[in-house]
């Protein structure tokens, strides 16, 4: 273990988009740390942590600075597929998502709501304690789709070149194996340089002779969507009780695990529809990539009870030493580099594809370690 005065070190010189006792009202508003070009402004202090413990103050950090990523991406998904979008070219990409659940678009509105409302709570609460809060409009340069009626405002997400990690549908089917014991699962779908939700009108394609309506292009989008759904979800399930394990202060422990559940609750409902995506090939005409989506139940890959789309349980599994009976758990829940693994893998998902402010991923990097960094203190 590292010596109480050393563990904070590396916070000196931060690139610090952050806002002492302003909360940032999802991606409306200016960080104080901002220079006028937009640029960020070079502290030599480390960020304050009011009347928390440095480590619990990064660690609800980097939750925010999760949670904000969270409510952008979902905020697309909403525009194009919730319940407020269902006129105008989009339906067809709400009706390809009901391919896989009638309730889809209301799952998405719900999922929106409640990653913003994690956005504004977290950070609300820094505040409350004298903590420097985060924002990270600064950063959001992404061009959004170009579908009729979708805001043209920079974004800090980009969902049109998605590399989606499905490995999770075959990770928490397997009852002997655990990615905490260094454990590698395969992917239930390869999907690589995908988009997930419409980029143009020309992506929504309909289709008389399918019974839905809507062509293959179109459906192999939603598709995409569905396990990336997953994809981003399960990640959270993981990551509130990873950071738990070193929050210090009993309320903020709660705050992480009562936010946490959600997440655990959004992972469920998204593992159950992802096994419902329509069966298909298709070639991207833009990205140029192929995506092939088998029957799951029937994929000579994939046969068996352990993988039958409706089991969206966790399956018991090793867990801690494998001299104790198989427990079902979420997976992973290691601790040791958390935040700095969710950054790694936000980035290889593409989220950032087009993202050119290096100062952007420079900040994430250190959110991160700070977090990591974070020791339990008695």
């Amino acid at each position: 273990m590292k010596e109480k005065g050393r563990i904070f070190s590396s916070a000196k010189n931060r690139r610090a988009f952050l806002k002492n006792g302003m909360v940032a009202a999802g991606a409306a508003t200016m960080g104080a740390g901002l220079l006028a070009g937009g640029l960020p402004a070079f502290a030599d202090e480390e960020e304050k942590s009011g009347r928390l413990t440095r480590g619990d103050a990064a660690i609800l950090r980097f939750l925010a600075a999760a949670e904000i990523l969270e409510t952008d991406l979902w905020q697309q998904y909403n525009e194009l597929g919730g319940v407020g979008a269902t006129n105008g070219p989009s339906q067809l990409y709400i009706t390809a998502l009901s391919q896989l659940d009638g309730d889809m678009s209301q799952y998405i509105a719900d999922n929106t709501d409640d990653e913003l409302s994690h956005e504004l709570f977290i950070n609300a609460y820094l505040a409350s304690k004298g903590a420097d809060t985060v924002d990270l409009t600064a950063f959001a340069n992404i061009a959004p789709s170009k579908v009729d009626g979708v805001p043209q405002s920079g974004r800090l997400t980009n969902l049109m070149h998605l590399n989606v990690d499905t490995s999770w549908f075959t990770r928490y089917r397997s009852r002997t194996k655990n990615p905490d014991f260094g454990d590698t699962f395969k992917q239930a779908v390869n999907i690589t340089n995908r988009t997930a939700i419409p980029r143009t009108n020309e992506d929504l394609v309909a289709d008389g002779t399918k019974p839905s309506g809507v062509s293959d292009r179109t459906q192999a989008i939603a598709n995409v969507a569905g396990f990336h759904f997953g994809t981003i979800e399960q990640g959270g399930s993981s990551l509130y009780p990873q950071l738990a394990q070193r929050v210090s202060n009993v309320e903020v422990l709660r705050i992480v695990l009562s936010i946490g559940g959600t997440e655990i609750t959004h992972f469920q409902t998204w593992h159950d529809k992802a096994g419902n995506a329509p069966a298909l090939t298709d070639i991207d005409p833009v990205n140029k990539t192929k995506v092939v989506f088998h029957d799951l139940n029937n994929d000579p890959g994939f046969g068996g009870e352990e993988f039958q789309t409706n089991l969206i349980m966790p399956e018991p599994t090793i867990f801690l030493s494998k001299k104790f009976p198989a427990c079902s758990i979420i997976r992973p829940t290691q601790t040791k580099g958390a935040a700095m693994g969710a950054v790694k893998a936000l980035t290889a998902d593409g989220l950032f594809f087009g993202q050119q402010n290096k100062q952007f991923f420079a900040f994430l990097r250190d959110l991160a370690e700070d977090a990591d960094e974070a020791q339990r203190e008695l």
